[in-house]
């Protein structure tokens, strides 16, 4: 079974869509749930025409990933749902839009409750502190609209030149990503 890594800070978790859950489970959660809340909140981020997403679960524990380094993402809006799981610690925490990772922000810490879930901008700094015990699993859903992306690549903030990519790429349409190396 194909298993590729759910993005380049975490080393354990799994793709959704390699197991088969994008057209049966994902999208149809994307668009018939998660859109209209998104439209209310995020509309100048394309809260009403996020028309695509890539979805992962990754997991912490201790002698594996402990914590994720202060970052953003690579979609115009996240869902992090925790999943549970016995852990203590591991509270996440954010930073304004569009910080700078480095130095380690300002920032605001969040318990993350298991079964919970927790929607922000992609372009917030986030992370999350280290576990102290137990093991924590993660569903995450990057929500991308192409309206917004087609004119300005969020990874590098320029006009995006655009190439072929397989199911939705990284949110451009129809079904391309950023030829940039950002």
């Amino acid at each position: 079974m194909p298993k590729g890594r759910p993005n380049t800070m975490n080393n354990y978790g799994v793709l959704l869509n390699e197991l088969g859950m994008d057209e049966t489970f994902i999208t149809p959660l994307r668009e018939k749930y998660l859109q209209p809340i998104t439209a209310l909140l995020y509309p100048d981020l394309g809260g009403t025409c996020l028309d695509s997403h890539k979805a992962f679960v990754v997991k912490y524990s201790l002698h594996e990933d402990l914590d994720l380094s202060s970052h953003y993402d690579n979609a115009e809006v996240t869902l992090n749902v925790s999943l549970g799981k016995d852990f203590t610690e591991g509270n996440l925490y954010f930073g304004d839009f569009r910080q700078d990772p480095t130095p380690v922000p300002k920032y605001i810490e969040i318990e993350h409750v298991g079964t919970q879930g927790l929607l922000h901008r992609g372009g917030q700094i986030h992370g999350a502190l280290p576990i102290a015990s137990g093991e924590r699993w993660n569903l995450i859903i990057w929500m991308r609209s192409s309206a917004i992306r087609n004119q300005l690549c969020p990874m590098c903030n320029k006009k995006p030149e655009l190439v072929e990519a397989e199911g939705f790429g990284d949110g451009f349409k129809p079904s391309k990503m950023c030829a940039r190396d950002c």
